[in-house]
């Protein structure tokens, strides 16, 4: 069984959400997804519109990922991957080379993000209608 891990906040959850679990599961036989906690949010300095439970909630009923796990720290990736026994790690293309001391691990992806969409610009979007 090939095992594969991403991670992300999954914070309003939308189709460029969809598309990249949909093409890291593409990529194995078993996709697991690390939601950061609220408290991690808070120590990255973002803030989420939906607690942890919540996102973690929604990630946990889209039928391509089979487990959720916490995203606790940024030192946790090579314990995770060694725990879980994960053969390919699957980051957005925003993040390219972040990750490649994972590369002795395991395999690293890049997937490209879907244009013209991000949790970001829906936040923004919903701040300038007020």
């Amino acid at each position: 069984m090939k095992r594969v891990l991403t991670y992300g906040t999954f914070d309003l959850f939308h189709e460029g959400h969809v598309r990249l679990l949909k093409r890291a599961k593409a990529l194995g036989d078993y996709l697991i997804v690390a939601i950061s906690t609220d408290e991690f949010n808070q120590i990255k300095g973002k803030t989420s519109c939906m607690s942890y439970e919540q996102r973690k909630e929604v990630v946990e009923a889209i039928r391509y990922v089979d487990l959720v796990i916490p995203e606790n720290d940024w030192e946790q990736k090579i314990n995770d991957v060694q725990t879980y026994h994960v053969d390919t790690f699957v980051m957005g293309d925003d993040w390219t080379g972040k990750f490649d001391f994972l590369k002795d691990y395991c395999e690293v992806v890049y997937l490209p993000r879907t244009e013209n969409i991000s949790t970001t610009q829906i936040k923004e979007k919903l701040k300038n209608r007020r």
